[in-house]
Parts: C-alpha cells; structure tokens; sequence
C-alpha cells in the first residue's frame, strides 16, 4: 500500500471515527458534514471525496460496524460445537452481546436513515459483506442438508435466526423496556424451536 492510500484510509476512518463520536453525542441531527469537519480536522472537499455526501459517511459507518459484527458473529459460530442448536445459540448471544458492548454503534446499525439506505441498496449492501456472510449462509446450509435444521431455503432460515434478534435489539436500544440477560436465556430456545428439523 503506498504513502498516499496510506493517508486516504486513515482520513477515513478519522472521518468514522469523528462521527460516530457526533452521532453518540447528538444522533442524526448532530450529525452535519461541518461538525465533522469541526471534529476531524478533515476538509469538507475530503469528506465528499471519500464519501460522496453525508448519506455516504452514515453508509459507510453502518457498514463498518455491520462488518464487524458479523465478524463477531462468524468467530462464536466457529467456537460453537458442531451441532445445529449450538450454532444458532451462539449466533445470537454473539448479536446481543455486540448490541449490549457497542450501544452507539448498534443504535446507528438500527437507525431508521440506515434501514432506508439498506432497503435501496440491499443487494450492493450484501455484496459488499458477502465475506462476513458467507460463513453463515454456508454453515445453514450444511447443518439442513445434514437434517439439522428445518428443510427451508437458507435465506428464510436465515431470516428466521437473526429476525427475531434484530427485533430483540431495536426494542432494547430504542424503548429499553427489554431485559437483555432474560432475553439471552429465552430467546435461542424459542429461535431454535422454529428452525429445528422438527418446526
């Protein structure tokens, strides 16, 4: 990598970094492109130029913190014992656990203005972390070719793992009248019960 990527990645992430710092102090309307300059110290012109405008820095914040959560994700998965129900427990302790350790992120992952940038770009969306969710898209479709897991196309198993804790999040992170540690020990069996061989 050369002195001038070099400089473009780290004024990159000092710009994600800023706004995140923004976002956790003041939520969206907190978040402008001059308060980021203001934070970062990076020109407005950079900022457009990295970014392209200021949906662009909330995408890319987003997707940096999606990214790292599957990561998350992905590495329980490979800690989990072979079977089945062990995998999708640890799938959604790993989820709870990052919404619980990264609230501001998790709250901005959450967020309405990212929901309506992923139902526009979903596929791009996905292609983009399609090295995070491949893991898991691959270990579904094992475990129900095995007979492990319910006989339904991987994206519905999917959507039937991370659905019901997706919700579990937004309501703790935007209501807070969710228990995390109860929904920890309640959640996996009743996720299990629905995508378990015999649902």
């Amino acid at each position: 990598m050369g002195p001038k990527q070099q400089r473009g990645e780290a004024t990159v992430a000092q710009v994600l970094d800023c706004a995140l710092e923004l976002y956790a102090a003041s939520g969206e309307a907190g978040l402008t492109v001059g308060a980021i300059t203001s934070a970062s110290g990076v020109s407005a012109g950079s900022v457009y130029h990295h970014f392209g405008s200021l949906q662009g820095v909330l995408a890319a914040l987003a997707e940096r913190w999606l990214g790292r959560m599957l990561t998350e994700m992905t590495a329980a998965l490979g800690r989990a014992d072979e079977d089945a129900r062990g995998g999708v427990e640890a799938v959604i302790r790993a989820y709870l656990g990052f919404v619980r350790h990264h609230p501001e992120a998790s709250r901005l992952m959450h967020s309405v203005a990212v929901d309506r940038h992923a139902m526009e770009h979903g596929r791009q969306l996905r292609s983009n972390q399609e090295a995070r969710l491949a893991p898991l898209a691959n270990w579904l479709h094992a475990r129900r070719e095995a007979g492990q897991l319910a006989q339904l196309p991987v994206p519905v198993l999917e959507s039937l793992v991370l659905g019901p804790v997706t919700a579990i999040a937004r309501r703790w992170i935007s209501i807070g009248d969710i228990d995390l540690d109860e929904a920890l020990r309640t959640l996996p069996d009743h996720v299990w019960r629905s995508v378990s061989p015999d649902a």
